[in-house]
């Protein structure tokens, strides 16, 4: 993989912003032509420093207004039981992220499902039943006050 230079960082910071940007748009914001810009891009991908492109939706218009972030406790920390959660948790839908942390508990999950009733449910036939599950908080998200930030490049 090669080195990322400024050029390479104000792709990726407009790309960011305006990922359906055009390509001649692009190269004329970073003073590059549309062949080298074209090139560029193709390499970003190619070195995965761009893993994908795609819509950012409206989860609230689309019907999914509660976002929980949900502490879980394993009880065993195994490199089994990691590997049979991980797994598991990565086939929920209703699961955005999850992360593995240090601390108190084992993973965060971030969640977002239609309401209180329907987060029941999840939390009940989904979080606990996955492989491994001890113990789990929740805590509902009141207010999103910022969300999907691009990267200080």
């Amino acid at each position: 993989m090669a080195e990322i230079d400024r050029t390479d960082r104000m792709i990726l910071a407009v790309l960011q912003r305006e990922g359906r940007i055009s390509n001649l748009e692009l190269a004329d914001r970073i003073g590059l032509s549309p062949a080298a810009t074209s090139e560029r891009l193709r390499r970003l991908l190619k070195d995965r420093l761009i893993t994908g492109f795609a819509a950012r939706l409206d989860p609230h218009r689309l019907g999914f207004g509660l976002l929980v972030f949900v502490e879980v406790l394993l009880d065993k920390t195994t490199p089994e039981n990691f590997g049979r959660f991980a797994e598991a948790v990565g086939r929920a839908p209703e699961v955005l992220e999850c992360h593995m942390v240090a601390g108190g508990f084992d993973y965060l999950v971030k969640a977002r499902v239609r309401d209180m009733a329907a987060y029941r449910d999840f939390l009940g036939k989904v979080l606990l039943a996955l492989p491994g599950v001890r113990e789990t908080r929740t805590y509902a998200v009141m207010e999103e006050v910022k969300t999907e930030a691009p990267l200080p490049l």
